[in-house]
């Protein structure tokens, strides 16, 4: 298991490696960057939802307001403070996405509209089109794999079926394009036509997701780690053919990238690296029961889903594992500094994206198939 990293003249020693290794600058400015499915798929997404149920002379009127209501569950991502980064990760995707909050989000959404509406629509009609909408973005949102408090507040937990990603331009641009030719047509069958196509979009990610896991357990038990548990898949940045595999074996975790082929689902497997797991139980041990650190260390945790890991090259981060610019990387893409000398001061949140062309390239020849 890993082990706590201690601060010593400007530098930090790392029990794993027994090495003390120089501290790399920390940016007080660098914060959370909030993950949800874009924007434009979840107002497109609502929008589809209200002009299904829409007549056709209304259609417009359905899709226009339809949207606004998919796109303001998450207005939480302005729940955010400077003095405590975590936050924001604690309340987006919260009680905003619910599944109990979705008749007060409708009617929040169909009061601001009917400020400036309230001549060109009925109440009750914009009502109707708003809830529909809203009701799609908790939804969506719990089929990417962030986590969404759907249960809220009966349950904590962060639902996250995995089987999109949080960006997927071919997912958008359809039910987009589906969208833009109803509206021209002013005619109710293209929005049927995009629902459909969510339909059958989501269920062939939740096909290739079940696949990335068989072969993710397959993996390990070709390695003779029988006893490898907590398997799980991500659906890498922008497609649903190559996955991030992660399983824990003795206290670390092991990454990987799976390709899954649609058609004839052949796995190609890009071997990845093990990350040294935190034991969190030890770390809490040596920290005062009420101190903030301590507290932060928990809700970290919870949003990790307890996929918690050391960062490779920051010994003093700790890492979600879950996510990683490149699906077989052990660089995460968040974390937050642990410093035990510092147990009543909230946990900076840290960032860690690589966005480079040489990461997009590499992701780009995995999704194509082809060896690195």
């Amino acid at each position: 298991m890993g082990s706590i990293p201690r601060k010593a003249s400007g530098l930090f020693f790392s029990v794993v490696e027994g090495e003390y290794i120089c501290k790399p600058e920390v940016s007080t400015r660098n914060r959370l960057e909030i993950n949800h499915m874009d924007p434009i798929s979840q107002g497109a997404l609502g929008a589809i939802a209200a002009a299904t149920l829409s007549k056709p002379v209304r259609y417009r009127w359905a899709v226009a307001v339809g949207w606004a209501g998919g796109m303001l569950a998450d207005v939480d991502v302005f729940i955010r403070s400077e003095s405590d980064p975590l936050l924001n990760v604690e309340y987006h995707r919260h009680f905003s996405h619910s599944l109990v909050f979705i008749p007060l989000g409708g009617l929040i959404c169909a009061g601001l509209l009917w400020i400036f509406l309230r001549r060109l629509i009925g109440f009750r009609e914009l009502l109707f089109f708003a809830t529909a909408g809203y009701a799609t973005a908790g939804f969506l949102d719990a089929c990417t794999s962030y986590g969404t408090q759907l249960l809220w507040p009966f349950s904590d937990l962060r639902i996250a079926w995995s089987v999109i990603s949080i960006v997927d331009p071919v997912f958008t641009v359809t039910i987009l394009g589906l969208l833009a030719i109803g509206w021209i047509c002013s005619c109710r069958k293209w929005a049927w036509m995009g629902g459909t196509f969510v339909f059958v979009y989501l269920s062939i990610g939740a096909l290739q997701s079940h696949r990335a896991t068989n072969a993710l357990v397959e993996l390990a038990r070709n390695r003779g780690e029988e006893r490898a548990s907590r398997f799980t898949v991500k659906p890498s940045i922008g497609n649903l053919l190559v996955w991030r595999g992660i399983y824990e074996f003795e206290g670390d975790l092991q990454v990987d990238a799976i390709r899954v082929s649609l058609l004839s689902g052949k796995i190609l497997i890009y071997e990845g690296e093990r990350m040294k797991g935190v034991d969190l139980e030890r770390l809490k041990g040596g920290l005062p029961e009420s101190s903030v650190l301590r507290q932060d260390l928990k809700r970290f945790n919870h949003f990790s889903a307890g996929y918690l890991s050391w960062h490779p090259n920051r010994p003093d981060v700790i890492s979600d594992a879950r996510y990683a610019m490149l699906p077989q990387s052990v660089i995460p893409l968040w974390g937050i500094e642990f410093d035990p000398n510092q147990p009543h001061r909230h946990a900076p949140f840290l960032n860690f994206r690589d966005a480079s062309p040489e990461a997009l390239k590499k992701l780009w020849c995995q999704i194509k198939g082809e060896q690195l």
